[in-house]
């Protein structure tokens, strides 16, 4: 429309020489820069999704030689495994305000910096202090890239959300089962070292830099920019009718979250989820090495346990938008939680592959919820509130999990009684889903 406009306007106010150069110029140029710009941030979005759980699944592999190492206790061990929801929890909600002042390129981009450098460091820190602080640093990063996520995804995809996300969370899901699956081998293969075993993670990071890098001149900003100066030259010198088309600009003034039934209810499902998976990235593998499955099986295990996020990841999101109501699919995943849970207690080492498998349908609750949080909020500042929202105060619930398993491995001496909270909290998980899946947005709640 607008390129029809500039010819429009070249035809009544310029000589026709000039005409043919301009109107050769628009159509030419600018297509072919978007299209480029879109292929990037899809690349973008691609390498940083894959670099989201690796910190966290890599260490989950090799938990028994780190400990070993550097002298932890169980309770310490579940500690360790409780830093990353408090990360997700402390450094997330600072996303939303970090991308309004910066640009989300920019803190993305910074993010993926983040997560390179603490990769690097934490292996050869020395102690358990300078692991945690080094675990921290690459945690700040993948926190702010989870909350910007959904934003970047409902600002430059807005009639693809459920594909984008599908994307997005199938590569989260591959790099979080690669570094489960190969984390062992590669640390055997080098010498049998758990610090070269983490460090190379640092170099998926470090890729994951570079098409960020000129991203980083705000993109999101710039193409809101564009499309505000599109709207002006398409209103004209009207002043009064122009004023009052800016009045539904209150969307990018702060909602009142809180008030919102529908934020709490994904905030509490996102948390449950957080705590499921971050027990059955840090602890599952012990689990089965416990019950005599071999460390590199209990890897592959757990990256079983992971794979099943990458085509999940892509169906469940595209399924979940065609929905008017994603109870159903929380059902069905927490289901098989409960079965998968069932059968860990049971028969750990005999079904293994079948309870791997089970438990992977199940965290499948990540990406379901992503995808609400694109759903419930009809404008790009209402997901930012409602992603910062809902991922910093599930982040928060989820904290205690590991740490609860950890201490009850420690002095109960078995899995028992850590298998049963674990199944226990996937009831609360699924009736917070259902009513997180109702058709409303917090647009609607926070305003009533």
């Amino acid at each position: 429309m607008m390129v029809g406009m500039a010819s429009e306007q070249t035809r009544t106010t310029t000589p026709p020489p000039t005409r043919t150069s301009a109107a050769g110029d628009i159509p030419r140029t600018a297509p072919r820069a978007r299209d480029w710009g879109t292929r990037l941030l899809v690349v973008g979005i691609v390498l940083a999704a894959l670099n989201l759980r690796p910190a966290i699944t890599s260490l989950g592999a090799l938990l028994e030689e780190v400990r070993d190492g550097l002298g932890m206790s169980g309770s310490v061990a579940g500690l360790l495994t409780s830093v990353p929801p408090l990360c997700f929890a402390v450094f997330g909600v600072t996303a939303p305000r970090l991308a309004r002042r910066f640009g989300p390129g920019a803190v993305v981009c910074a993010g993926m910096v983040a997560i390179t450098a603490g990769l690097l460091l934490r292996p050869y820190a020395g102690g358990t202090a300078g692991f945690l602080a080094g675990s921290a640093l690459a945690l700040m990063g993948i926190a702010v890239s989870n909350v910007l996520m959904p934003v970047i995804v409902k600002r430059h995809f807005p009639d693809r959300v459920g594909t984008m996300t599908g994307l997005y969370s199938m590569a989260l899901a591959l790099g979080t089962s690669a570094a489960a699956a190969i984390t062992v081998p590669m640390t055997e293969a080098l010498g049998g070292s758990w610090q070269t075993g983490l460090a190379l993670w640092a170099g998926l990071a470090a890729a994951a830099v570079l098409p960020w890098l000129p991203l980083a001149r705000d993109r999101g900003k710039a193409s809101g920019g564009a499309r505000a100066e599109r709207e002006r030259q398409e209103r004209g010198p009207r002043p009064a009718p122009q004023a009052h088309a800016r009045v539904p600009q209150p969307s990018a003034a702060p909602l009142r979250i809180t008030r919102s039934r529908t934020a709490w209810a994904l905030a509490v499902f996102f948390g449950l989820q957080a705590t499921a998976a971050y027990i059955t990235m840090g602890w599952m593998p012990q689990i089965f090495r416990d019950a005599g499955v071999p460390a590199s099986t209990a890897g592959l295990l757990l990256a079983v346990t992971m794979a099943m996020g990458v085509p999940l990841a892509f169906v469940i999101p595209r399924v979940a938008t065609r929905l008017p109501h994603q109870g159903p699919i929380v059902l069905a995943l927490g289901g098989c939680g409960l079965v998968g849970y069932a059968g860990l207690y049971l028969a750990p080492a005999g079904g293994a592959w079948v309870w791997a498998l089970l438990l992977g349908i199940a965290n499948c609750a990540f990406p379901l919820a992503l995808t609400m949080v694109g759903m419930r909020a009809r404008t790009g500042a209402g997901v930012a509130q409602l992603s910062a929202f809902a991922q910093s105060t599930g982040y928060l619930i989820s904290i205690p999990g590991p740490l609860l398993v950890g201490v009850l491995y420690q002095h109960s001496g078995g899995w028992g009684l850590p298998l049963a909270l674990m199944a226990a909290l996937m009831i609360p998980q699924t009736v917070v889903g259902v009513l997180a899946g109702r058709d409303r947005t917090v647009e609607e709640e926070a305003t009533r």
